[in-house]
């Protein structure tokens, strides 16, 4: 593999590779030894960027709650902590996590607290390099909801609580520098605007879910983050599995759609099986995996700080890491975007 590049995230002088290492499996699909053997082969090539959550591992539930950090904990204990660069993320309410916080009620500042305190512990460290809030507490369509309504509004805490919250954790050296996760565009202005404007910590990312299946990042929010200084954190860049081409040869094949497939959801739209055959159908004339095709893709967008991408094992690891620096030729990326003009986000 050639060295990854590093790029700024955000404003601020945080530093990452173009590439994280997602932990969403650890403690769930992927058992401590493997997940420590990841760690270890992705620092090794030059991956120090080591995205997690309090809520993971992936599917949640209560047994498994805070297992990725414990995992990571325990790895990161036995490096030089400076050397690696730590994100993790705070759950917010409305997502039914009973066990986390007795639901949680809200991202305000005691839950915040409250999580943090908890990710330290289960992380072995004294500090985040970057926190981020998982998603927005207040009434908005994602995970694979596509329209917003307004009949769904609910008292929620405001941003500038949040952020002073965070402010304060900032403060005391618990965090480095703070982020978002699946926001969209008014959610950012209010968070530069209010950091600005108030002299708070300056959000310097958000975590958005981006592949050749859901490229809504383009259309509003690549504006904003460019105009505000905020890095893209690209996650499910493989869609799940779907983008390696594997459930279209075996709709039966072992990955998470077919343990969970309450996750199928987010790709059960008309369009996403055609643009699947297309796009698999383009690698293949390129002489590329469809795994490549997908990874390279969102590693050439000039708005995507870091592609976080996840393994179930290591040997799966070994295949994903080198195909994210696949190159794209303009001819490949006239290509794709003739089939995105075809296939307009089908799993947004």
């Amino acid at each position: 593999m050639k060295s990854f590049l590093q790029r700024p995230l955000g404003n601020g002088d945080l530093v990452v590779p173009e590439v994280c290492l997602g932990t969403m499996t650890f403690g769930e699909q992927t058992a401590e030894p493997d997940a420590h053997a990841q760690l270890d082969f992705a620092l090794s090539a030059g991956i120090n960027f080591i995205d997690t959550a309090e809520m993971y591992a992936v599917p949640p539930r209560a047994e498994t709650c805070g297992a990725s950090e414990s995992i990571v904990g325990r790895w990161l204990a036995r490096q030089q902590r400076d050397r690696i660069v730590v994100a993790t993320k705070v759950a917010g309410p409305a997502r039914s996590l009973t066990w986390i916080r007795n639901g949680p009620p809200a991202m305000d500042r005691a839950n915040i607290r409250a999580a943090i305190e908890g990710s330290l512990h289960r992380l072995q460290t004294d500090y985040i390099d970057l926190y981020q809030l998982h998603w927005p507490e207040r009434n908005q369509p994602m995970f694979g909801q596509w329209q917003y309504d307004p009949a769904n509004e609910r008292e929620c805490t405001s941003i500038q609580e949040q952020l002073e919250a965070l402010a304060e954790l900032v403060k005391e050296g618990k965090i480095r520098y703070v982020g978002v996760s699946n926001e969209h565009p008014w959610g950012i202005m209010q968070f530069a605007g209010l950091a600005e404007e108030l002299g708070l910590p300056h959000i310097v990312s958000t975590q958005n879910a981006y592949h050749l299946l859901n490229r809504t990042f383009e259309s509003g929010l690549a504006e904003v983050c460019h105009r505000e200084r905020v890095g893209l954190l690209a996650y499910s860049p493989l869609a799940f599995g779907h983008l390696t081409g594997k459930y279209l040869a075996d709709p039966a094949a072992r990955g998470r759609l077919t343990q969970w497939p309450s996750f199928g959801q987010r790709y059960s739209k008309p369009n996403v099986a055609p643009a699947l055959s297309a796009y698999v159908e383009l690698a293949r004339r390129h002489d590329l995996t469809p795994t490549q095709l997908a990874l390279g893709f969102v590693r050439s967008r000039w708005f995507v700080a870091s592609t976080i991408i996840g393994a179930s094992n290591l040997s799966q690891l070994k295949e994903t890491l080198p195909a994210t620096q696949t190159p794209m030729s303009p001819e490949l990326l006239a290509e794709i975007d003739a089939l995105h003009l075809r296939y307009t986000n089908p799993a947004p």
